[in-house]
């Protein structure tokens, strides 16, 4: 499965660094989910798997080479990187524009413009929540979910798990 091949390059490019990985795939799992509720088509769910999977591979490249993993330098160097190993690994059904754009812009918001995109946003912010500060302030956490989710799972997943309730 492609998926798999697209995981082991990942963990190559992060060996070492292990919080990445987790990371990595913990957003997966939650892109998933998404993908579950949302009833994503196989062949649509195999897509934004990669692009998960590659969301973040820019980092380690972007603190080499800029001395910072600031999102601009990590979405410069993930596009290349991820474009780079679907190359390598021959992946000529996978649109590669479409990973480099997501890739490459996946730090900002304004530039989603497809569910591919959003699912990956919506898993990702799952993810990092419970890294901000916002946690202890229920009305701000309502208000950054209700302003960055939009597919009714991704909403509920945010919701149920760092609200305690149902949208």
């Amino acid at each position: 499965m492609l998926r798999d091949r697209v995981i082991d390059e990942m963990e190559k490019v992060f060996e070492g660094f292990p919080r990445r990985i987790s990371h990595t795939l913990n957003v997966l799992e939650y892109a998933d989910q998404i993908m579950e509720g949302e009833r994503v088509s196989t062949e649509q769910r195999e897509f934004i798997s990669i692009v998960v999977i590659l969301h973040d591979i820019g980092v380690i490249e972007a603190e080499r080479k800029h001395g910072s993993s600031a999102a601009p330098y990590q979405e410069e160097e993930g596009a290349r990187v991820a474009t780079e190993i679907l190359e390598r690994m021959g992946c000529g059904q996978i649109d590669n524009e479409r990973v480099r754009f997501i890739v490459g812009n996946h730090h900002t918001s304004s530039k989603i413009d497809g569910l591919d995109f959003q699912i990956l946003w919506e898993a990702d912010l799952l993810e990092n929540l419970k890294a901000r500060d916002i946690l202890d302030d229920e009305d701000e956490l309502k208000r950054v979910i209700d302003e960055n989710f939009t597919t009714p799972t991704g909403k509920n997943l945010a919701y149920r798990k760092y609200l305690s309730k149902s949208v």
